[in-house]
């Protein structure tokens, strides 16, 4: 397989370019994107090798995009036969219509990361061994382990994208990932812990034995404080989240609500709101897809803009959407470059690359102990949200109560429960330690998964209601 993938189909490149030109004749904008694909996965549970799998793929996708109209075909197959058939699928919204072409995404001369496939070193054999390595660690390092699930994943996709105005773009795009989870018991009663870590990056940021012992012990030991953790009350009360993976529930509650599809079609909680207070003083959030090796980095996104910088929230101030080039052409504002599509079998949307909290002036000790008596949730499982409503349910995988000032018994069964736009004006104290998420997110949208980045410093939130499983 060529990587310059124009190569791949059964005629000429000038070919395909003439018919991309001809295709797109009185649209206002679409590209054909091409794809190749690796992927590869090791699971080692229970003492054993699970799974392995290897995958290739490749195809092209065709969109031609007319007013607030988009045809879209794709086929795995690089020939001319399906290229004219996508053609004249895609031609259906483009038969009658004059539109003018947009101007192509500007260039750009920095790369996020390396264009090194990890799929290839370490070996699939030294992997595997690895994997083994981990769950004997885990396992001799104490009695109560009743359970140790490892795994090890890789991609590496080359993409690219074929305008009409003869301008065409390129990327090729690594990725990682280790995850670790551990269920401990003790008698009648277990609990699990987990931990993951990811990225653009080679694998031997993570393989190495001090990072993945680190990655066993923080499973470990979520799992043995759950493990002695008490019912969690519920009721109303003030809470403090940790640092880093929390971030998830404002992707989730506030994140997608400032996607550019759902404010142009009116059925986010934020629409209309542009220019309004619609968090607490102080609040700024972004999204940055130019952040170096992370999962939510992007150098360029599914359509050829480059990745950016792009404040959402300015001081509790709604300043920004995050959009793809249809939304934006539509809502008369710029792409952000945040067009993404799980592949080539995708139409692109709007989506979160790495959205994120900026850090305030309080320290964590100080938000902690201005607390007299409620939750610190350091981190989070599953959700549930409602774009239209704002409405959202999370979990709590790790959680403590505070008492006077002070972190005191671990709970378990913890739900915060609230409105995105109201719990972000529930906030009253931003620590001053904002990170991101080690690399393990996934973002779920119109049936379609990209990788992403979540994160946030230490926040204080007053009077929110939590679910608990003390009677």
């Amino acid at each position: 397989m060529k990587t310059d993938l124009l190569s791949n189909f059964d005629i000429s490149e000038s070919s395909v370019e003439a018919f991309v030109s001809d295709t797109l004749r009185g649209a206002d904008d679409g590209e054909l994107y091409l794809e190749y694909s690796q992927s590869e996965s090791l699971s080692f549970d229970n003492g054993r090798l699970k799974g392995g799998s290897f995958n290739t793929d490749q195809g092209f996708g065709l969109r031609a995009v007319a007013g607030e109209a988009v045809g879209y075909a794709h086929s795995g197959s690089l020939t001319e036969d399906a290229l004219k058939r996508a053609g004249e699928a895609v031609n259906a919204v483009t038969r009658g219509y004059s539109g003018n072409y947009a101007a192509a995404p500007s260039g750009t001369n920095s790369k996020r990361y390396g264009d090194e496939n990890p799929i290839g070193a370490p070996s699939f054999e030294e992997k595997a061994a690895l994997l083994a390595e981990i769950d004997a660690y885990l396992r001799a390092k104490d009695s109560k382990v009743r359970q140790v699930s490892a795994s090890i994943a890789a991609s590496w996709e080359t993409i690219e994208i074929i305008r009409a105005d003869g301008s065409r773009m390129r990327d090729t795009r690594p990725m990682t990932r280790v995850n670790v989870s551990v269920v401990t018991g003790e008698g009648s009663k277990q609990e699990s812990g987990s931990y993951g870590i990811g990225g653009r990056r080679p694998f031997a940021e993570f393989l190495n034995e001090e990072s993945w012992k680190y990655g066993a012990d923080e499973a470990l030991r979520q799992a043995l404080v759950n493990l002695s953790a008490d019912d969690a009350p519920a009721g109303t009360m003030d809470v403090v989240l940790g640092n880093g993976w929390p971030g998830v529930m404002l992707h989730e509650a506030v994140g997608h609500g400032l996607e550019g599809d759902f404010n142009r079609k009116k059925t986010s909680a934020f629409a209309g709101l542009m220019g309004e207070m619609v968090a607490a003083p102080g609040v700024t959030v972004v999204d940055d897809g130019t952040i170096d090796g992370t999962r939510g980095a992007l150098t360029i996104d599914d359509e050829g803009t480059p990745s950016a910088y792009n404040v959402l929230i300015e001081n509790g101030k709604l300043v920004g959407y995050m959009q793809d080039r249809q939304n934006a052409r539509l809502m008369g504002m710029k792409p952000t470059g945040n067009g993404r599509r799980q592949s080539y079998a995708h139409v692109p949307m709007p989506r979160m690359t790495n959205t994120y909290m900026l850090s305030g002036d309080k320290t964590p000790d100080e938000i902690i102990s201005s607390v007299k008596k409620g939750l610190y949730a350091v981190s989070f499982g599953g959700g549930q949200v409602d774009i239209t409503s704002g409405k959202f349910v999370f979990s709590c995988t790790e959680a403590y109560m505070i008492e006077n000032g002070k972190i005191g018994r671990p709970v378990k069964g913890a739900m915060l429960i609230g409105n995105g736009p109201d719990a972000m004006k529930r906030i009253t104290m931003i620590g001053n330690d904002t990170k991101l998420d080690t690399g393990i997110g996934n973002c779920g949208k119109g049936g379609q998964w990209v990788p992403v980045g979540v994160g946030q410093p230490h926040l204080r939130m007053d009077a929110v209601t939590v679910g608990g499983t003390k009677a």
